[in-house]
């Protein structure tokens, strides 16, 4: 019940950084709410850009491509997420269980003990999970500094070749609910982004409340399939 009530409530807010794209709507008529919607979120991208004219000019704040990019970083992170859980249940991270060498690595290998009891020595399943993240970070800023010509940079770059493409994107956002069109399509990657962004914020919550790891708790959603 919790879980759901959670999804429900932030579903609304999850989706409040993107004006209202025009003509693309299934219904024919706005209701008072997408009414209320479109000018609110109008307003927030002009006092935005009011106030912070360089970072707006790159596309960060309530931006489709800073919601593009948050988007893929939280599916992306969803894939991260359920392979570690398969490394675990099925034992593919050697010596999972191993805690790390204090002598050889100094702090390094401490970490807070999520209980309160002080420090504790990083398992080396754990330092695995931690510097694949690290390694997979490092590739983002290589691909946010050279962005390849073929690819969507991370920023709104003026000498970048899709910069008028981008720009073009940016007067027609998305909206409150992106027009249903599957496939390898712009709105069903927005709409996945805005899911796994979602999901992301509930994983936290759930993580907070019930005080167990994430791996434990994806587990458990989906009945225990990746261990037992």
């Amino acid at each position: 019940m919790f879980k759901t009530l959670t999804l429900l409530l932030t579903l609304a807010a999850v989706s409040a950084f993107s004006p209202l794209r025009q003509g693309t709507r299934a219904t024919s008529k706005l209701t008072s709410f997408e009414d209320f919607y479109a000018e609110s979120a109008a307003e927030l991208v002009e006092n935005w850009q009011d106030a912070r004219p360089g970072e707006a000019k790159w596309g960060w704040g309530p931006s489709v491509q800073a919601e593009k990019w948050n988007g893929r970083h939280a599916m992306f992170g969803w894939v991260f997420l359920c392979a570690s859980a398969y490394a675990h249940g099925h034992h593919l991270i050697p010596n999972a269980d191993t805690l790390l060498d204090i002598k050889q690595l100094g702090m390094v290998a401490l970490q807070k003990d999520v209980q309160g009891q002080g420090m504790v020595a990083w398992s080396q399943e754990r330092a695995v999970i931690f510097m694949a993240n690290i390694h997979f970070l490092c590739v983002s800023l290589c691909a946010t500094i050279a962005p390849l010509p073929w690819a969507d940079p991370l920023l709104i770059d003026e000498t970048h070749s899709s910069y008028d493409r981008l720009m073009a994107r940016e007067q027609e956002p998305f909206g409150y609910l992106p027009e249903i069109k599957t496939g390898l399509t712009e709105e069903a990657e927005i709409i996945n982004g805005r899911l796994a962004m979602l999901g992301i914020f509930v994983l936290a919550m759930a993580t907070a409340i019930e005080n167990k790891n994430m791996l434990d708790i994806i587990n458990d959603w989906v009945g225990g399939l990746y261990y037992v």
